[in-house]
């Protein structure tokens, strides 16, 4: 079992960057396949960018590619979610979660049923 901590959210003007980090407990941090989502008022959570375990693989939203560059130290047991460019529309809270079963396709990583466990969540919000 693994406990999601996130953090580094805000409030940034149109353009900026913040950088999101999921701290993991435990130490198996590294067999986890790791995710990033996000849920703005109204509207479903939806898929933002995933990691493999191995760290050699990334998927992305076609939303954010370009803009949103995910990572993960797992001698620190943390993933990150950097994000440049944003604008209003990215406005959201944002959230971490595992997957431990190994999977390499992205269909295993864009779904939310396909993760174990999730973070509380970190409040992004952009201005215009």
């Amino acid at each position: 079992q693994v406990q999601l901590v996130e953090s580094g959210g805000g409030l940034v003007q149109a353009g900026g960057s913040l950088r999101l980090s999921c701290a993991g407990s435990g130490r198996t941090f590294g067999r986890y396949g790791m995710g990033w989502f996000r849920q703005a008022p109204g509207k479903e959570r939806e898929f933002v960018a995933a990691i493999r375990r191995s760290g050699g693989y990334t998927y992305y939203a076609d939303s954010v590619k370009g803009r949103f560059t995910i990572s993960r130290d797992d001698a620190k047991s943390t993933v990150y979610l950097q994000m440049n460019s944003l604008k209003p529309e990215d406005t959201a809270v944002y959230y971490c979660a595992a997957r431990g079963a190994y999977c390499s396709g992205y269909d295993c990583y864009n779904r939310r049923e396909e993760y174990d466990y999730w973070g509380q969540g970190t409040q992004v919000t952009v201005s215009s």
